[in-house]
């Protein structure tokens, strides 16, 4: 249950932190962070919890992550559904959290966005269905390259916080124009659900673009990566 716990708990800071960045610090008058910023947030979210919470459940905050860590030879199949529930949970959480805080505010909308992720009408840039589901699958394949090879036994040890962080702030930086940047079902669930609508509508590419993509990341990094695994 503990393990399960820090799922839960990390998913909430990835959503709370990432999505929250977007929703209130992005373009806030005068001082907003930009893309840039919210590339960085979600960044941090990863690097601060894989250090807080790796040595106890791995630090997935992510189904495409653990789907791809199971199919990579790296995680027990019979945890993947707990662990599945658990970070959509923290995901839904956090996004309950976000919605308080920001309907706070005179003139509040959650159907014009609230972070959701989105293809055609619904993309920053107006991006199709087809842009949108190469970029999430490419997006998150090689996020997890990068998470097998950073976690790899014959890796410099204790560092790999580091390069996962950076790399989901470089997925940002390509992609929050395409997609809005999922590579990551949960996330996209807990903002989503209380958009409703579209967002709902559109939420599959959002869980199986990141499933395929860690499963070909996975597939990679089996192909390339140690023989120690």
């Amino acid at each position: 249950m503990k393990k399960y716990g820090a799922e839960f708990f990390g998913t909430f800071w990835l959503v709370l932190g990432g999505c929250g960045s977007a929703i209130f610090a992005a373009a806030f008058p005068d001082v907003g962070i930009g893309l840039l910023g919210v590339s960085l947030a979600f960044g941090l979210t990863v690097l601060t919890m894989a250090f807080a919470i790796g040595h106890i459940s791995g630090c997935h905050l992510n189904p495409a992550v653990s789907i791809g860590l199971w199919a990579g030879g790296r995680f027990s199949g019979n945890q993947l559904l707990p662990y599945i529930v658990a970070q959509v949970l923290g995901a839904v959480a956090a996004g309950g959290v976000l919605y308080l805080i920001a309907s706070g505010k005179a003139g509040f909308d959650v159907s014009t966005g609230f972070a959701s992720n989105g293809y055609g009408e619904h993309s920053p840039g107006g991006y199709s269905l087809l842009a949108a589901l190469v970029t999430e699958i490419v997006m998150t394949m090689m996020f997890l390259v990068v998470i097998l090879g950073a976690t790899d036994k014959l890796a410099p040890q204790g560092f790999a916080p580091i390069p996962i962080g950076l790399c989901l702030t470089l997925i940002h930086l390509v992609s929050i124009p395409i997609t809005n940047t999922s590579v990551n079902p949960a996330r996209s669930t807990g903002v989503a659900v209380f958009v409703g609508g579209w967002a709902i509508a559109q939420l599959w590419l959002f869980w199986l673009a990141p499933i395929v993509g860690g499963l070909l990341g996975a597939a990679i990094y089996r192909f390339i990566g140690s023989d120690e695994d």
